[in-house]
């Protein structure tokens, strides 16, 4: 079982590894990727998406809590 668990977990980290050098990341800092946990990917990749995300920036996206008075 706990190769199957290990198995998954590098599948994770590949998956993530090849996402983020599909956008042009290759290095967090002075670390390759393929160094990097499974942790530090994951946060690398949410961080990557959050920045780059077109609605990250707070005035391109109003949220109207106004209900319609008939």
């Amino acid at each position: 079982m706990g190769e199957i668990f290990r198995n998954s977990l590098e599948k994770r980290r590949k998956k993530l590894i090849d996402k983020l050098i599909a956008f042009d990341v290759y290095k967090k800092e002075d670390k390759h990727l393929f160094e990097l946990s499974l942790t530090e990917l994951e946060y690398e990749y949410r961080r990557f998406i959050i920045e780059n995300h077109p609605h990250s920036d707070l005035g391109s996206i109003r949220i109207n809590h106004n209900p319609k008075k008939n």
